[in-house]
């Protein structure tokens, strides 16, 4: 190949824009470099696999190499690159044994993020987990089983026999704890209770899931609880103690004993590739991008979790590490670079959740602090509907948490917790938000409306409705 276009990472962002550059121009070359065995699979799946609600890692993957190769596009897993030259336009890459140089006409950074451990002493310990990416899954879930009842297959070419095996031949354990609140770490202490262990969530600060807001955090740490799970606030990690193994959560007043541990207090960008390069970060430690997802420097580009995105409210840059995000920008990468410019897209840092059977959504400022911190005199209100009509079987209290700003109604964001399709509803919020809907036009739109579905004024709408009222006293 003379002077491709190169890919460096080989899931969401990467095979997305690979994919779309081949459609887009079919005579083009495109390379991509993973330094991994496994690529283009549902990392938020994860969990779902571990509880056993998935049955076989390949199950999570969304493009198999068999079928990229079939798309054009030459795929290289155990590739590393491992220098950027931007002058030369060139990177250096080692697999196969031997380290060579590779040109590129444009290149696309898309090497994600990897899992926080730090400040916590011990999470290098045997039985001590992240949760980010198929062998780490695969290893928990190993963990999980019966020594006499495998539950991984190690026949799959893709999977790390040797990380499996070292944890299939240990007794499962009795105590687990989660050392971080948010996504993952709900997601797995769900996983976890499914398995009958005795569950302990740890979260330094007040609330669970605090970039939903107080009134979802307040919810979720009480259902917790309904299901199993001590949960401990206010509560610092200090140590996972043990010998070769872990056995114990160490924290701040004391020790709680566990055979398993899963630390999910965040995760990073790798950005470290770029070390010595002209590509300028932006403030979170992402790459710095413009609309089109293209750097400081005019043939490289990035996108996925290592990369920063515009604000759909703020207009500010920001760091929003989720599926959609990377496999939107990707794809509009891949068409920017073949000859089709198209933006990558604002983001309202629109996420779902489920905790057991609470179904948890946020979009946009959800925080006053925030949205004061970003210029805007925010006023808010949470309130309680059903949501279905109340004579319809099958329906849960819903609470619903809108922001907006005071002097120009516009919409800010919000947050909703329910038991009964609450998640799906964030979508409506995030429409506003993309289209910078004020609350009285938010109040006026014509949702859908049958007893099994929703009541005549949909949750969203009573929170519309009450907001407005607020604003306009």
């Amino acid at each position: 190949m003379d002077d491709p276009f190169v890919v460096v990472g080989g899931d969401a962002a990467g095979l997305s824009a690979a994919s779309k550059y081949r459609r887009e121009n079919p005579d083009g070359d495109v390379l991509v470099f993973e330094r991994g065995k496994w690529v283009s699979y549902a990392h938020c799946g994860t969990p779902y696999y571990v509880k056993g609600e998935v049955d076989r890692l390949t199950d999570l993957l969304s493009l198999s190499p068999e079928e990229a190769a079939e798309r054009g596009i030459d795929l290289r897993r155990e590739h590393e690159v491992v220098a950027v030259d931007t002058d030369a336009q060139a990177v250096t890459v080692d697999g196969n044994g031997e380290q060579f140089e590779q040109s590129y006409s444009d290149l696309l950074v898309a090497t994600g993020a990897q899992a926080v451990t730090d400040p916590i002493p011990g999470s290098d310990r045997a039985m001590a987990f992240t949760m980010h990416g198929l062998d780490s899954a695969a290893a928990v879930r190993a963990a999980l089983a019966d020594p006499d009842e495998p539950a991984v297959d190690t026949s799959i070419e893709y999977v790390d026999a040797e990380l499996v095996e070292r944890y299939a031949d240990r007794d499962p354990p009795d105590r687990v704890a989660v050392v971080g609140g948010g996504y993952v770490g709900i997601e797995m202490a769900e996983a976890f209770r499914a398995h009958g262990l005795e569950t302990h969530v740890f979260q330094r600060g007040p609330h669970l899931l605090p970039q939903f807001g107080d009134a979802v955090c307040e919810r979720v740490a009480e259902h917790l609880r309904e299901q199993g799970v001590t949960v401990h606030l206010n509560t610092a990690v200090t140590e996972l103690a043990g010998g070769d193994s872990v056995a114990a959560v160490v924290h701040e007043e004391g020790r709680v004993p566990v055979d398993l541990a899963l630390v999910g207090i965040g995760i990073a960008p790798n950005t470290d590739l770029l070390d010595g390069t002209p590509v300028e970060l932006g403030e979170s430690g992402a790459v710095a991008v413009d609309e089109y997802g293209q750097t400081n420097v005019d043939t490289v580009y990035a996108a996925g979790d290592c990369s920063e995105d515009r604000h759909a409210v703020t207009g500010a840059s920001t760091w929003v590490p989720l599926g959609l995000t990377a496999n939107r920008a990707g794809r509009a990468i891949g068409q920017t670079v073949a000859g089709r410019p198209e933006p990558v897209g604002d983001v309202a840092g629109t996420a779902v959740v489920k905790a057991f059977e609470l179904e948890c959504g946020r979009a946009g400022l959800v925080h006053e602090e925030r949205a004061s911190d970003a210029g805007f005199d925010p006023v808010s209100v949470s309130i309680d509907a059903g949501s279905r009509s109340g004579y319809y079987p099958g329906g849960d209290e819903t609470t619903v948490t809108l922001t907006a700003d005071r002097p120009t109604g516009r919409v800010l964001g919000g947050s909703i917790v329910g038991r009964d399709r609450a998640a799906i509803r964030i979508d409506t919020l995030a429409t506003a938000l993309e289209s910078d809907l004020t609350v009285a036009e938010l109040e006026r739109l014509d949702l859908a409306y049958a007893p099994p579905f929703s009541p005549v004024w949909d949750p969203i709408l009573v929170a519309a409705k009450v907001l407005r009222g607020k604003l306009e006293s």
